[in-house]
């Protein structure tokens, strides 16, 4: 079944059962997948497509809830979390840390990447490899620091960067705002 058909399903038990959050998030979602199969010059849409959809409305609801916490906002960020975690029922499994250092140390064996020069090799492997699952992806200090140590920590952020937000069609606004970090 795909993600639209299961939404909508889903949508219909939400409604029955009178479940407002749950009818919020779902409406969210298809109201993504409706606009990104109307966007000009858009073709029919992939499973791959559907996560980058689900992975942006996800870090929508984490950024929200985030900065409402951070207003001492509680009312505000309770049904933004609510709204991630039925999001996040359609979003496969989240790697752990260990899981994402050692498929990333994998990728940096199987390319021969020995500098900060074959970045784009891994991060193309990677990302190529793993965009489901490198979603919530946080810290790849530890793995590219056989690569130098000068700049692990910008690949570590771009990595997470690349793999959080690849659907952003600004993604050189974001390497140049951690360039200038």
């Amino acid at each position: 079944m795909s993600l639209e058909a299961q939404i909508m399903t889903d949508l219909k038990s939400a409604m029955k059962a009178k479940d407002r959050i749950a009818l919020e998030s779902l409406r969210a979602i298809k109201t993504a997948i409706l606009n990104e199969k109307t966007a000009a010059g858009a073709s029919e849409m992939s499973e791959a497509d559907e996560m980058k959809i689900l992975i942006k409305l996800r870090k929508q609801r984490v950024e929200s809830a985030t900065i409402f916490r951070a207003q001492n906002r509680a009312d505000l960020a309770e049904p933004e979390e609510a709204q991630l975690a039925i999001i996040e029922r359609y979003l496969p499994e989240m790697l752990s840390e260990s899981e994402i250092e050692a498929k990333v140390a994998e990728i940096i064996a199987a390319v021969g990447a020995t500098s900060m020069a074959d970045m784009g090799k891994v991060m193309g492997q990677a990302t190529a490899a793993n965009s489901s699952t490198l979603y919530v992806s946080t810290s790849f200090m530890g793995v590219f620091m056989p690569l130098g140590n000068a700049v692990a920590s910008f690949c570590a952020r771009l990595m997470v960067a690349f793999s959080c937000f690849c659907i952003c069609s600004g993604f050189l606004s974001l390497i140049v705002r951690f360039r200038l970090r």
